[in-house]
């Protein structure tokens, strides 16, 4: 059994012009012990489904349709005060700045260990323990000494350190960890790498690991989840995802990434940049931009469907014309990605022809 079910997600804006929709119908699930990937460009949704997930969308943010539910239990339609013994105690938050996680004007063990007595039955001596031991764990020298100090006292490495041991403090079964290492050396990631795989392994505690940095997606995550526009492109388990991407955003991305053993003058990039809530284009919203577009992308949203070990948001997968071979699709495809280029008039013509 899944521990934590999305199901046909929406998040929308109410807007004096209209309504604008941030998350389009997105569904996954994260089983207990597992590590949960979601990448994509800024502006894509990710943190803001981690906000929907908690429960912290700013207004006048709202889910305005979809399921979220934890153990089984949906949670999407709590109100704040049923809310608040959740967050802490069964999901756990690790954000990006952890200026804002902090109150300035508390020692980070007070607020480890206000944290831990909220949600556990302990005394204040064995909060104080428990909390020594998490800065320990996470990285802190001397923690015994540098609990009692205040959040200004510690560099900004420190400081994120501190959160994720709050994110800890009450052993909650699902963390959502929006960029947790963005503020760390590389020594420092693999520390917290291994520290989220251990509370997965240890504990049975889920992870959704938001993140840009595909070398920390491939060293952690069981899956992975590439979002575009509010959508979700592309799902399925990280080696398949990295070395056989199936969708051509999910390529175009893989492809940005700097190659040490080859000689390039140029980087590739994929042309163009993310569509505005207010300009989502019909069909397919990475159409504008992708190198395999044909007709039926302009009218036609795709939903998640099998490709190989994956499911991705792609005609180019569509098994309902037995005439089109999986195989013929897969290399016109990854042609078409090597090659680097939009598809012209011509060329969609003919691969309308072909899906037919």
């Amino acid at each position: 059994m899944s521990l934590l079910q999305v199901k046909d997600l929406v998040v929308e804006f109410p807007h004096r012009r209209g309504t604008l929709r941030a998350l389009d119908r997105i569904s996954f699930d994260i089983a207990p012990g597992e590590i949960l990937g979601v990448v994509g460009e800024s502006g894509a949704g990710k943190s803001l489904t981690g906000a929907a997930i908690i429960g912290l969308l700013e207004p006048p943010g709202r889910v305005a349709g979809g399921e979220i539910l934890l153990e089984g239990q949906r949670i999407d339609n709590l109100g704040f005060e049923a809310m608040r013994p959740i967050r802490g105690r069964k999901i756990g938050a690790i954000f990006q700045d952890p200026l804002t996680s902090l109150n300035p004007l508390y020692t980070v063990g007070r607020q480890l260990v206000e944290t831990i007595r909220a949600h556990l039955p302990v005394s204040e001596a064995e909060a104080r323990k428990r909390a020594i031991s998490l800065l320990q764990d996470t990285g802190i020298p001397a923690a015994e000494q540098r609990i009692d100090h205040f959040p200004h006292q510690f560099s900004g490495g420190m400081r994120q350190r501190v959160v994720i041991a709050l994110a800890l403090a009450a052993e909650p079964k699902l963390i959502v960890a929006d960029e947790p290492t963005t503020a760390l050396d590389v020594s420092i990631q693999a520390q917290i790498i291994q520290l989220l795989k251990q509370v997965c392994k240890e504990r049975g505690a889920a992870v959704m690991l938001i993140t840009h940095d595909m070398g920390v997606i491939a060293e952690t995550c069981d899956r992975v989840a590439v979002m575009y526009a509010g959508r979700i492109a592309e799902i399925g388990p990280v080696h398949e995802v990295i070395h056989q991407p199936a969708h051509p955003y999910t390529s175009g991305l893989m492809g940005s990434i700097p190659d040490m053993t080859s000689d390039r003058e140029r980087l590739n990039q994929i042309d163009g940049a993310m569509p505005r809530l207010n300009a989502i284009p019909a069909g397919c919203a990475y159409n504008p931009r992708c190198p395999r577009t044909f007709a039926r992308c302009l009218v036609e949203r795709p939903e998640l469907m099998h490709a190989g070990a994956t499911r991705a948001a792609c005609w180019l997968h569509d098994a309902a014309d037995p005439h089109v071979g999986q195989a013929e699709i897969a290399a016109r495809h990854h042609e078409a990605m090597a090659a680097g280029e939009r598809a012209t008039p011509e060329a969609a013509e003919s691969i309308v022809e072909v899906t037919r």
